[in-house]
This record gives structure tokens, C-alpha cells and sequence, in this order.
């Protein structure tokens, strides 16, 4: 038994129906981005591959009881022979790895770091841009509004339930993310998208801002 191919299936079953930029095409870019993170790093590639692919059947944007989904993912590690050891580790990645609102602890380990960059960088960028529209509709997020101000500190209360528009989401998160990736591979892929990232919102705001009558044509 690959307890890494039977991983990938219960995830897809698990995701099939996802319309918020959390589907399993996600899952196996994060998966990729760990992979490659860890080739260049290190660590225990077992651990980071696992922890990749369960990382969002836990995420309380996406699930309605998070203790029961944390003991669904218990129960398939030791089902599948995962030793414990790596078992409590995966389950310590997947409990402190999400952003909410800057207000978790830092990563304490290689794998987690791994882990938590590979999903950063799946929210950065081209990919990263469509996910955070994909997201809003999904969600009701207005996509932009002057008159909301962008949150610079936030609990995570305020993060999960405050009042805000999907433009807004890239100054009160993903702008931030390059400068808080753990490992030096990580900070130089996410380069190239964070000023992507950038030049996308000039060209938006200059778009939104648009008036056709001062238009020299």
C-alpha cells in the first residue's frame, strides 16, 4: 500500500466539490512546491509530503468541525502506518501553518517551514491573484470598495469575519508573505510573484480609476 497514492485519493474525494481556490489542483501545486523546497532544503520528505496534502482537510475556512477533522486525519496516519513520531508532526505542521491574520507562532520545524512556504507561494503570483477572486465570489467579498480601509493589525476574528474586499486581502496578506517565507528557496521563487503581484494592482487601481473623457484617442 503507497499510503502517499492512497493520501492524494481521500484528499481529491475530500476537495471534489471546492469552488474557493482551495481544490485539489491546489493541494498537488502545494505538494509540488514542498517536493521542490525540499530537494533544496532537506528534511523528512514523508512528513512534508503528507503534511502538503492534508493541509486544508483541517482548514476551518473548509470544514464545519475542525476537532473532528483533526481526528479523521489522526486515524488515517495510523491507519496507513505513518509512525506516531510523524504522525504528531504532521498534525503540529497542520495546526501552525496558516497565516490568520499574522497571529500564529512561528514554524518550529524544517518540514513545517517546508510546508508552510510551498503554500505561500501557492498564494503569491498569477495563481495566487486568480485564488483570491476565486475566493471572494465564492465567499460574497466585494472585489473593491476606497471607502473600506485596509486592516494593518488584526485578530484572527477580525481576520476570518471583518469587513474587507478581495483588493484589500493583498495588502493585509499576501503582500506580506515573500518577507515572512522560512527557507532562502522560498524567498527567491516568490520574487518574481510578489512583483507580479504589484504591478497587477498599479494596473488595476490605474483601470478602476479610468475615465474615458480625459482618454487621449
Amino acid at each position: 500500500m503507497n499510503k502517499i497514492v492512497e493520501t492524494e485519493k481521500w484528499v481529491q474525494a475530500k476537495l471534489a466539490h471546492d469552488t474557493t481556490g482551495h481544490d485539489w489542483e491546489h493541494i498537488d501545486r502545494v505538494r509540488r512546491n514542498a517536493v521542490l523546497l525540499y530537494k533544496k532544503e532537506g528534511g523528512n520528505r514523508e512528513v512534508i509530503e503528507l503534511a502538503a496534502l492534508l493541509h486544508d482537510v483541517v482548514d476551518d475556512k473548509l470544514v464545519e468541525d475542525v476537532e473532528k477533522a483533526y481526528e479523521e486525519v489522526w486515524e488515517w496516519l495510523k491507519s496507513h502506518q505513518v509512525k506516531e513520531e510523524n504522525c504528531k508532526h504532521i498534525v503540529h505542521i497542520l495546526q501552525t501553518m496558516s497565516f490568520k491574520g499574522g497571529n500564529r507562532p512561528a514554524m518550529a520545524t524544517l518540514e513545517g517551514q517546508i510546508v508552510q512556504d510551498a503554500d505561500r507561494l501557492d498564494a503569491i503570483g498569477a495563481i495566487g491573484i486568480a485564488r483570491t477572486f476565486m475566493y471572494a465570489g465564492a465567499k460574497g467579498t466585494a472585489l473593491y470598495d476606497e471607502n473600506i480601509a485596509v486592516r494593518s493589525e488584526m485578530t484572527e476574528e477580525e481576520y476570518r469575519h471583518g469587513k474587507s474586499t478581495a483588493i484589500a486581502h493583498f495588502y493585509e496578506k499576501l503582500l506580506k508573505l515573500t518577507a515572512l517565507m522560512n527557507t532562502q528557496t522560498a524567498r527567491s521563487l516568490a520574487q518574481e510573484r510578489h512583483t507580479y503581484m504589484k504591478e497587477f494592482l498599479v494596473q488595476f487601481k490605474k483601470e478602476w480609476n479610468y475615465h474615458y473623457e480625459n482618454a487621449d484617442c
